[in-house]
Protein backbone atom coordinates (compact mmCIF):
# COMPACT_ATOMS: atom_id res chain seq x y z
CA UNK A 1 0.00 0.00 0.00
CA UNK A 2 1.00 3.59 -0.58
CA UNK A 3 0.91 6.58 1.76
CA UNK A 4 -1.04 9.73 0.96
CA UNK A 5 -0.74 13.10 2.67
CA UNK A 6 -3.96 15.09 2.63
CA UNK A 7 -4.06 18.78 3.42
CA UNK A 8 -7.37 20.36 4.33
CA UNK A 9 -7.93 24.11 4.32
CA UNK A 10 -11.01 25.04 6.30
CA UNK A 11 -13.61 27.76 5.90
CA UNK A 12 -13.15 30.89 7.99
CA UNK A 13 -16.63 30.33 9.50
CA UNK A 14 -15.52 29.38 13.02
CA UNK A 15 -19.08 28.95 14.31
CA UNK A 16 -20.05 26.51 11.55
CA UNK A 17 -16.81 24.57 12.04
CA UNK A 18 -17.43 24.31 15.78
CA UNK A 19 -21.01 23.13 15.22
CA UNK A 20 -20.02 20.28 12.90
CA UNK A 21 -16.59 19.43 14.36
CA UNK A 22 -17.93 16.58 16.58
CA UNK A 23 -19.40 14.79 13.52
CA UNK A 24 -16.23 15.48 11.53
CA UNK A 25 -14.05 13.97 14.24
CA UNK A 26 -16.40 11.02 14.68
CA UNK A 27 -16.15 10.38 10.95
CA UNK A 28 -12.33 10.52 10.99
CA UNK A 29 -12.21 8.30 14.09
CA UNK A 30 -14.21 5.71 12.16
CA UNK A 31 -11.38 5.58 9.59
CA UNK A 32 -8.61 5.28 12.21
CA UNK A 33 -7.18 1.81 12.52
CA UNK A 34 -8.01 1.30 8.86
CA UNK A 35 -6.79 3.62 6.16
CA UNK A 36 -6.33 6.71 8.36
CA UNK A 37 -2.92 6.72 10.07
CA UNK A 38 -3.07 10.15 11.73
CA UNK A 39 -4.97 13.41 11.58
CA UNK A 40 -4.77 16.78 13.23
CA UNK A 41 -4.88 20.53 12.78
CA UNK A 42 -1.86 22.72 12.22
CA UNK A 43 -1.06 24.96 15.19
CA UNK A 44 -0.51 28.72 15.09
CA UNK A 45 -1.33 29.21 11.42
CA UNK A 46 -3.23 32.10 9.85
CA UNK A 47 -5.60 29.89 7.87
CA UNK A 48 -7.26 26.96 9.66
CA UNK A 49 -5.89 23.78 8.12
CA UNK A 50 -5.00 20.19 8.92
CA UNK A 51 -2.85 17.29 7.80
CA UNK A 52 -4.20 13.76 7.41
CA UNK A 53 -2.05 10.74 6.63
CA UNK A 54 -3.62 7.75 4.88
CA UNK A 55 -2.64 4.37 3.48
CA UNK A 56 -4.34 3.21 0.33
CA UNK A 57 -3.93 2.19 -3.28
CA UNK A 58 -4.84 5.41 -5.10
CA UNK A 59 -5.52 9.09 -4.48
CA UNK A 60 -8.99 8.52 -5.97
CA UNK A 61 -9.70 5.93 -3.26
CA UNK A 62 -8.73 8.41 -0.54
CA UNK A 63 -10.79 11.17 -2.18
CA UNK A 64 -13.84 8.90 -2.25
CA UNK A 65 -13.46 8.25 1.50
CA UNK A 66 -13.08 11.94 2.26
CA UNK A 67 -16.09 12.88 0.16
CA UNK A 68 -18.11 11.49 3.09
CA UNK A 69 -16.57 13.91 5.63
CA UNK A 70 -19.32 16.03 7.27
CA UNK A 71 -17.11 19.12 6.83
CA UNK A 72 -16.97 18.37 3.08
CA UNK A 73 -20.76 17.98 2.90
CA UNK A 74 -21.20 21.31 4.69
CA UNK A 75 -18.73 23.06 2.31
CA UNK A 76 -16.43 23.85 5.24
CA UNK A 77 -13.38 22.43 3.47
CA UNK A 78 -12.37 25.09 0.96
CA UNK A 79 -9.19 23.33 -0.15
CA UNK A 80 -8.19 19.68 -0.25
CA UNK A 81 -5.01 18.27 -1.73
CA UNK A 82 -4.12 14.58 -1.84
CA UNK A 83 -0.48 13.80 -2.58
CA UNK A 84 1.25 10.43 -2.65
CA UNK A 85 4.06 10.42 -0.09
CA UNK A 86 7.15 8.21 -0.17
CA UNK A 87 8.75 7.95 3.31
CA UNK A 88 12.33 6.75 2.98
CA UNK A 89 13.55 7.30 6.55
CA UNK A 90 11.77 6.75 9.85
CA UNK A 91 8.89 4.73 11.22
CA UNK A 92 6.87 4.87 7.99
CA UNK A 93 9.73 3.87 5.70
CA UNK A 94 9.31 0.52 4.00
Amino acid sequence: MKYFAVQYTYSSDADALAAIRPKHREFLASLAGGSLIASGPYVDVEVASALLLFRGETAAEIAALLDEDPFWHASLIVGRSITEWNPVIGVFAG
